[in-house]
């Protein structure tokens, strides 16, 4: 393309207005300012990490183990893997600086195979199945109290999930303000419905209600097998843990405070949890929590009466905020495999008035509602477990292995070997043993769709064929010839550009 025509592309963008329809120039680099303080740190992660899956993993992990010894056991076990895990992803985080989670750390130790296969299972398996997750449990929690003493029919769950994914996709397309805003706010009530649940627990365990808790490892169902998908379970509600090394460069003296962020935020959230726990059990024996549709709505009925409302509505504002922030950043992660040509280039396309990537939200939005037209919470939150940990454990194997193969590396912050050799073997455990001693073909059509990632990889990355570009260019005219009817226009502005997936 001449000088020219770059010229006149420049100005256009300058003067687009409403519905006109241009592609970005190369991102201008900006650097980021140490504003996050060590406080700010541990909010960061406290906040990242407390969502839905409290309200929704108390059932799964008892129903797993049988007993409230062993449940509670294993809410603490959850909370130091995820620190010691988080204390990895922090050496490698401040190792390796590159942009891309855990992309980079497969790209750095392992080659370009399994950092794409990464990239391909996030985009098509982890981040979808979370948000599909998340929309199920409002789903749940915002039709309990229209079915008292039942259980709210599936398709009514499914439907409410479906319509809680559209809303969601709606507000991120139309404005970035108004998403942010929306977060601000059910963020709040996702720390008002927690902290009213654990000080109710703290006062009805003061007065004296320990019942629940005698013999509390009595009947408990105890296998290899069941660890592992208590642990799926109760990891889901600690998912967020490795989060913090995202923004290391924005962390004042973050040498310091990112693993000092993480040695006081995730075990604050153990205790947080395992007070919500306690709280649970004060007022329902393991049968009756087991036989509970939603938790935390038959709590409030025994302890708040005729305020019993406030759990559901908040629980709700609480599932609904942690969806939205996940369809917020998962949204850019597809805008960006788009841009990078690991997916249609139309996937990279943007709005210049609203600065959303409405096409990515889209496309993210269509398969989380093909995500929960089969499944269940308890189904997906195995698939998404089993799939996530395959890379954890690998991300983490990745420092063990650059530990002996890169030791030209700066390692800013340096963990004890035995946390990342811990942290690996317990990966291991959890991958395999739900295959080995309870199989489902959820974790078959796991590993067989994280496999066919190797098929787009040989054809599209390594061999470059074109041809789903030509197909994207021919929407992309398309969308040019009608933009004066499309609210949406198609560029790509660097202000998005939040993860690099190049090979």
């Amino acid at each position: 393309m001449g000088e020219g025509s770059l010229r006149k592309r420049k100005e256009q963008y300058n003067k687009t207005e409403d519905g006109q329809s241009i592609r970005s120039q190369e991102p201008q680099a900006t650097n980021l300012q140490k504003q996050v303080g060590l406080i700010s740190g541990i909010c960061v992660i406290v906040g990242t990490i407390i969502g839905s899956g409290i309200f929704v993993s108390p059932k799964s992990v008892l129903a797993n183990v049988g007993a409230v010894g062993p449940c509670l056991t294993i809410w603490a076990a959850c909370g130091v893997l995820a620190t010691i895990g988080a204390l990895c992803f922090a050496e490698l985080g401040t190792t390796i600086t590159k942009s891309g989670g855990e992309y980079p750390y497969l790209l750095e130790a392992f080659g370009p195979i399994p950092a794409f296969l990464f990239s391909w299972t996030s985009l098509l398996v982890i981040k979808p199945s979370s948000f599909a997750i998340i929309c199920l449990s409002f789903a749940e929690y915002a039709s309990a109290p229209f079915y008292p003493g039942c259980d709210p029919p599936p398709a009514v769950i499914k439907c409410l999930a479906a319509a809680a994914i559209v809303v969601i996709t709606i507000v991120n397309s139309l404005s970035v303000k108004l998403a942010s805003y929306l977060q601000n706010f059910l963020t709040a009530a996702k720390m008002i419905v927690v902290a009213l649940i654990a000080v109710s627990g703290i006062v009805l365990l003061a007065q004296g209600k320990t019942q629940n808790f005698q013999d509390s490892f009595k009947d408990s169902t105890i296998s290899v097998s069941s660890i592992g998908l208590a642990f799926y379970n109760g990891l889901w509600a600690y998912d967020g843990w490795n989060q913090l090394n995202y923004i290391t460069e924005e962390l004042k003296n973050p040498y310091r405070n990112l693993p000092l962020s993480i040695i006081i935020g995730i075990p604050l959230v153990t205790v947080c949890y395992i007070l919500i726990n306690v709280s649970y059990f004060t007022v329902m024996t393991s049968t009756e929590l087991l036989q509970s549709q939603a938790v935390a709505v038959t709590f409030g009925d025994r302890v708040l009466y005729s305020a019993s409302w406030i759990i559901p509505l908040f629980v709700a504002f609480s599932t609904i905020g942690s969806a939205n922030g996940v369809c917020f950043t998962a949204g850019r992660l597809v805008y960006v495999a788009g841009r990078e040509g690991h997916m249609l280039e139309v996937l990279s396309y943007i709005s210049v008035k609203r600065l959303t990537p409405a096409p990515a939200i889209m496309f993210y939005a269509a398969i989380t509602i093909i995500y929960i037209i089969p499944g269940d919470i308890n189904t997906l939150i195995n698939y998404f477990s089993f799939a996530v940990w395959i890379f954890y454990g690998l991300s983490v194997c990745a420092l063990i292995v650059m530990r002996f193969t890169r030791k030209e590396l700066k390692r800013p912050i340096k963990i004890p070997i035995i946390f990342p050799v811990i942290v690996t073997l317990i990966s291991i455990l959890l991958v395999l043993a739900p295959i080995i001693t309870a199989p489902e073909l959820a974790y078959l059509y796991c590993v067989l769709f994280i496999l066919s990632g190797l098929i787009f990889y040989v054809l599209f990355v390594h061999f470059k064929f074109k041809w789903p570009q030509k197909i994207s260019s021919k929407y992309t005219s398309i969308a040019k010839f009608n933009r004066t009817f499309l609210s949406f226009t198609v560029t790509t502005p660097p202000e998005l550009i939040l993860w690099s997936i190049t090979t």
